[in-house]
């Protein structure tokens, strides 16, 4: 699935993602290929993404918005 993490001041990434494991404000969740549509808020903690190409990623947040929605997920991200 397409993804892109972005905040305030730049692109945090970029590409696709197999796996995408995100800090929910009720707790963790992951999503994979073809999964439902969701709008969620996050918290503090850590994004996890595993790539084709790169393997595991971390990205350290302080909260947030996630949309997912037809394969494209888009975070909007406090770092």
């Amino acid at each position: 699935m397409k993804l892109t993490i972005l905040s305030p001041d730049k692109t945090l990434f970029a590409g696709e993602a197999s796996l995408i494991e995100v800090p929910g404000t009720k707790g963790r969740f992951q999503m994979l290929v073809n999964h439902a549509p969701v709008v969620s808020t996050l918290q503090a903690g850590t994004i996890r993404l595993v790539t084709e190409n790169e393997g595991e990623k971390f990205f350290e947040i302080q909260g947030g918005v996630i949309e997912n929605h037809e394969n494209t997920t888009v975070i909007l991200a406090e770092v």
